[in-house]
């Protein structure tokens, strides 16, 4: 089991940035493929955004593309979600997640992801 520690979220109003940041302590997780899954109140958890062990490959769902964007920090085991223009639809828990069997491929199922974040919320408001 890897600790994956997330920072970030909070209350924004529509149109509004915020910023999720995730970290791997005590894991070389630079690797393995990174990502974002969220979940709102009675849905399923929704894949947002991954990238890949090399970090040369983002992947994001339809829901976000050209608002979100995933960067990595290599050196720090760490992920981060970069999300503008935000919409009360992104109101969720936003969860951090890692995949210790893949390298360069990512996957959109949130089964297939070995490794979790204790999950932040994120509220966006009008």
């Amino acid at each position: 089991q890897v600790q994956l520690v997330q920072s970030g979220g909070g209350s924004v109003q529509v149109g509004g940035s915020l910023t999720l940041s995730c970290a791997a302590p005590e894991h070389s997780s630079w690797m393995y493929p990174m990502g974002w899954f969220r979940q709102a109140p009675g849905k399923d958890r929704e894949f947002v955004s991954a990238i890949s062990g090399t970090g040369t490959r983002s992947y994001y769902g339809d829901s976000v593309k050209g608002r979100f964007t995933i960067s990595r920090e290599t050196a720090k085991n760490a992920v981060s979600l970069q999300m503008n223009s935000l919409k009360s639809e992104d109101t969720a828990v936003y969860y951090c997640a890692l995949d210790v069997n893949r390298y360069s491929t990512v996957s959109n199922r949130s089964s297939e992801w070995t490794d979790w974040g204790q999950g932040t919320q994120v509220t966006v408001s009008s």
